[in-house]
């Protein structure tokens, strides 16, 4: 097939430190490309893919300190891909609803992945007023929030299996704590475990300017009170193979609707098992009892800790094999491709995917 993958700009792809949505269009790109496909990747100019890329600014924003408005060069790049349109069987969008009033006239030929949270309801009426866009939700919890629309699938994530090495022993024993600094993500949480249960805690993550008075305020001087609390900042994906690996358990302790989860996966291929506080998508990603731990509070979370330290590091690798692997998300969407390859009218997108509907879980 001929596939468009258009990814934010914000980050390269893949990104050099964090972004969760570019790393995951980079595999599902790369997957796609082994799998035989014909692809395109609209993306920033410093990425790098073995499909066509098509770079639609130098470099990354986030990282371009020229950049103070990334509005005008996504609007570029929809354009763009507006005007290519012709070329390809699908475009899949990786952008939320940036690209809806330009795209409106070929729903039958797009599909939108949502990668963020969906509970903010100001967004709500967009989605209402172009409700026959396919769209793909990362969970099924992720749904929960919005009006009626047109969901194609639900397709979890995937991470190549050979991205992340399996670690059978953790050489450092301590906790992690992986990804931003902000207080949906909770970091105080993983202290205060860490500091109950007697654990090294090691946090590896990044400040945004956003979230700078929460570091300053907040956990920057509960890192300095405990000694065996060490924060590491912002990691590569080189780094983050050995930080996870490294570690006895990912310490997950969110306190907002988490759409997946990322780096539950990325712990979970290097066998690391994952203590997760119960919300969002944490129920659909984390097999209690196999993959780590479901709790609803730091002195539950203590008290499961034992337990998911106990756990097989080869089952847990196991079950990542068998439900997080790129070849799988790839497939899935594939899948879903195909069946909007098919439609030539509005019936017969009606019938693939129905009539546009609420989550009804």
């Amino acid at each position: 097939m001929r596939i468009a993958q258009i990814a934010p700009l914000a980050e390269s792809v893949p990104p050099r430190l964090y972004g969760g949505t570019e790393r995951i269009v980079s595999f599902l790109t790369e997957e796609l490309v082994r799998q035989g496909h014909d692809v395109t990747l609209f993306a920033s100019g410093d990425s790098s893919t073995s499909a066509r890329l098509v770079p639609c600014c130098s470099s990354a924003l986030r990282l371009d300190a020229t950049i103070h408005d990334p509005l005008p060069p996504h609007l570029l790049m929809l354009d763009r891909v507006r005007r290519r349109a012709g070329e390809f069987d699908v475009l899949h969008f990786h952008v939320d609803l940036l690209h809806y009033p330009i795209m409106a006239g070929t729903p039958a030929r797009t599909l939108t992945t949502l990668h963020g949270r969906l509970d903010r309801t100001e967004s709500h009426p967009l989605y209402a007023a172009f409700a026959d866009m396919p769209l793909v939700s990362i969970s099924d919890h992720q749904r929960l929030p919005m009006p009626p629309v047109r969901w194609a699938a639900t397709v979890h994530h995937g991470l190549p299996v050979e991205l992340l090495p399996f670690s059978a022993r953790p050489a450092g024993g301590h906790l992690a704590f992986l990804g931003r600094i902000s207080p949906e993500k909770r970091p105080d949480r993983a202290i205060e475990i860490a500091r109950l249960a007697g654990l090294p805690l090691k946090i590896a993550a990044k400040v945004d300017r956003a979230d700078r008075a929460y570091w300053d305020e907040v956990i920057e001087p509960m890192i300095r009170r405990e000694p065996d609390v060490e924060f590491v900042g912002e990691i590569d994906e080189r780094e983050k193979a050995r930080f996870l690996g490294d570690a006895a358990a990912l310490v997950f302790p969110i306190d907002w609707p988490e759409p997946f989860g990322l780096v539950m996966i990325e712990a979970m291929a290097c066998g690391t098992p994952v203590l997760a506080f119960s919300g969002g998508s944490v129920p659909e990603v984390i097999d209690d009892g196999v993959t780590g731990a479901i709790v609803g509070s730091i002195e539950e979370a203590v008290a499961e800790l034992p337990r998911v330290l106990a756990l097989d590091r080869a089952r847990v690798r196991a079950r990542f094999e068998e439900r997080f692997s790129a070849e799988r998300m790839a497939r899935d969407y594939v899948e879903i491709y195909r069946r909007l390859a098919r439609v030539d009218r509005p019936r017969t997108l009606m019938r693939l995917f129905g009539e546009p509907a609420s989550a009804s879980l």
